[in-house]
């Protein structure tokens, strides 16, 4: 995945009530039960399907590294579906969305203004309309520079020009070089 969407992966999972299976059989389990059988389990992780037979049955309990990464990825994309669509319809309805970013930051406006790229460390509350733009995009597969764009427009609404209040003249804001970025609901 992406930076800004594994981002939005992490924020959606802290809205989770129940922890995800951890050991590798009840993952398998798990992953057979949602998927329907044995079978699309394999082809998905790349193993053959009697492997995965073996861990239903706990015949093999601890996984290869790349496997266990893998699965637990697998595992946690489809753990709670619902308080997962919940978490997101709060977000792009009610509450927005929370960004905390390290980055280098600019932005392009009229000739005398300081317009120099530079790193800045932010957090800034994203309004509902944003939160929907990114979690639609990701949805739809957007690409890593997708939602850097989406982001960079809600960074220069909500901190650049404040709602409207100041640096009406702004044109573009160039967010790159991101160092860190989180995301909270």
């Amino acid at each position: 995945m992406s930076l800004i969407g594994d981002g939005l992966e992490k924020a959606v999972q802290k809205a989770f009530t129940r922890p995800a299976p951890k050991n590798a059989g009840p993952q398998m389990r798990y992953l057979v039960k949602r998927l329907g059988g044995t079978k699309t389990v394999a082809q998905m992780l790349r193993i053959s399907q009697r492997t995965v037979e073996r861990y239903v049955k706990d015949q093999i309990k601890k996984p290869r590294p790349d496997l266990a990464a893998r699965l637990e990825r697998e595992v946690k994309k489809r753990w709670q579906p619902q308080i997962r669509a919940k978490a997101k319809a709060k977000a792009a309805s009610t509450g927005g969305i929370v960004i905390d970013t390290r980055a280098r930051m600019g932005y392009t406006a009229p000739i005398g203004s300081t317009d120099q790229d530079r790193i800045r460390h932010l957090t800034v509350a994203l309004p509902p309309v944003y939160a929907a733009r990114l979690f639609d995009a990701q949805d739809a597969g957007a690409s890593d520079a997708q939602l850097q764009q989406i982001a960079a427009e809600a960074l220069k609404e909500v901190y650049f020009q404040d709602g409207g209040r100041r640096a009406g003249s702004l044109e573009e804001v160039r967010f790159t070089d991101i160092e860190h970025l989180e995301f909270d609901l």
